[in-house]
């Protein structure tokens, strides 16, 4: 695709004077300047620091390709549509009573209902819900789920700053590329598979960070205070694995990383300072976290390869390691006609890591063998089967999952950070059926068309916010650059 950009509109030149009058104005509030030496002016600066701070501090008001506008509109509206339906399972229902037992009315809505609430328990209250399901996006090299944290960390800080549909663009396009480059530079999966921690909280976090320090209209110093309490604030373990309910996951992937985030730029907004570089010197977050880093990575072609047209949206709403066995199924069910009582027996083939991960869990949408079984009988794994809990004790069902088998292949670990799989499938009338998948529909190697992204957000947010709004939405969404305010579409996300 070409790389034409948006012309430099009223729009844009609004939005340059905007964030450079923010800026100016959060660099003169009290203690920035009696402190700023005292506390970090006189530490050594790295050069990567300084262009990666740099570049943070320009990216609201830098124009970007129209692909990679595209791009955003779809990612934006996939998390939309992710946290609108999470708002109806149990770690939505789990964020909301926090919200109403525990948060006061603010300047942020909250999607789905009439309530209101600070940017910080708003990015937190979201980031739970579009994470509450395996809906939300992926980013295969960082091994992350970036939209999650970093859209309801956009929409807090979006509403809260008045930020116009074109800087809540560029945000997030910000937050994809800073969080998976922090990942990539720790290792990316490799540094996924063999920590204890979680890289999807350690992504999410930084990328929330700089999603809000750009709409806050931080300058490069305050950006570099702001990773540095960022850092401070990075957690998550890797326990998420045990958890039956996804409340926890959902916590550790969206939720607390949307907070911890918005958190670190409202900290630096108001005036608090911190070190001049927390990736270098003594102690740093690298030397802390994963001393084999390479941080040439944060700056890798920064402003130039955009992570967000590199992040897969799911077609199926299950999680990561189970998209390709769907699609293979799908394709062998296209190509021979048989149903789920001809089969005698379905061998997934999956790399170890990503086996363990999908194996006979309690959950159906992260559970491999029952959503085949599903695939089989409803020849499609709608969003309604993929939450359907009481469905994993159906006897018909269960009948058909104990004909799936998976195998852990160490011979397809090589290929990661591709998650590819093979399906085997054998007839009772002795046909051998096989089908491999390396590109995942969704994936840049095999991409969701427009319309298949918008039919998946339909399926979702209907049932919540009714055809009329839904539609009337997606088409504001795909409208998002000309907006004055991004607050234009908060009573379309209103139930």
């Amino acid at each position: 695709m070409h790389k034409q950009q948006l012309p430099l509109t009223p729009l844009n030149l609004m939005d340059r004077r905007s964030v450079l009058r923010r800026g100016a104005a959060a660099s003169a509030l009290p203690f920035l300047n009696t402190t700023a030496h005292a506390a970090g002016g006189t530490q050594d600066l790295g050069e990567t620091m300084r262009v990666l701070s740099e570049h943070m501090a320009q990216a609201a008001v830098s124009p970007l390709p129209v692909e990679v506008v595209e791009h955003a509109k779809q990612h934006i509206l996939d998390t939309l549509a992710a946290i609108v339906s999470g708002g109806k399972l149990e770690p939505g229902k789990a964020a909301y009573r926090y919200l109403q037992q525990h948060v006061s009315p603010g300047k942020c809505s909250i999607m789905g209902s009439k309530r209101t609430a600070g940017p910080i328990d708003a990015a937190l209250v979201h980031g739970v819900m579009a994470h509450a399901d395996e809906t939300d996006d992926s980013h295969a090299r960082s091994r992350s789920h970036p939209g999650c944290a970093i859209v309801p960390a956009a929409w807090a800080c979006g509403e809260y700053f008045n930020a116009s549909g074109a800087q809540f663009i560029r945000s997030v396009v910000l937050g994809y590329d800073i969080g998976t480059r922090v990942l990539m530079a720790m290792g990316g999966p490799t540094f996924s598979y063999t920590s204890h921690k979680s890289s999807h909280s350690i992504a999410g976090v930084f990328g929330s960070a700089a999603t809000a320090g750009s709409l806050a209209g931080l300058n490069a110093e305050q950006m570099r205070w702001m990773l540095d309490y960022t850092a401070q604030q990075s957690s998550g373990i890797a326990s998420w694995r045990r958890d039956v309910d996804h409340i926890e996951k959902a916590f550790v992937f969206g939720g607390m990383p949307a907070r911890s985030g918005v958190t670190s730029a409202l900290l630096v907004r108001t005036g608090w300072n911190g070190i001049q570089d927390v990736f270098s010197g003594v102690d740093n977050f690298f030397e802390a976290y994963a001393p084999t880093a390479k941080t040439e990575i944060l700056i890798d072609e920064l402003g130039k390869r955009h992570e967000v047209t590199l992040t897969d949206i799911k077609k199926w709403t299950v999680g990561s390691p189970i998209q390709a066995p769907l699609d293979a199924l799908e394709l062998l069910q296209a190509k021979q006609r048989f149903t789920a009582n001809d089969v005698e027996e379905l061998t997934v083939r999956l790399e170890p890591s990503s086996a363990k991960v999908v194996d006979n869990r309690d959950i159906p949408d992260i559970c491999l063998q029952h959503m085949m079984a599903v695939m089989l009988m409803d020849r499609t794994a709608s969003f309604k089967a993929a939450h359907d809990k009481a469905r994993m004790n159906d006897p018909l069902t269960l009948a058909q999952r104990s004909k799936v088998v998976l195998v852990k292949d160490d011979a397809l670990s090589a290929l990661l950070p591709t998650r590819v799989a093979i399906v085997e499938v054998v007839l009772k009338d002795g046909t051998r059926l096989s089908q491999k998948v390396e590109a995942v529909r969704g994936t840049p190697l095999n991409p969701m068309t427009r319309q298949e992204v918008i039919d998946k957000a339909i399926d979702l947010m209907n049932p919540v916010l009714g055809q009329v709004k839904t539609k009337q939405l997606i088409r504001t969404v795909f409208d998002l650059e000309t907006l004055p305010r991004v607050q234009s579409l908060r009573p379309l996300l209103q139930a």
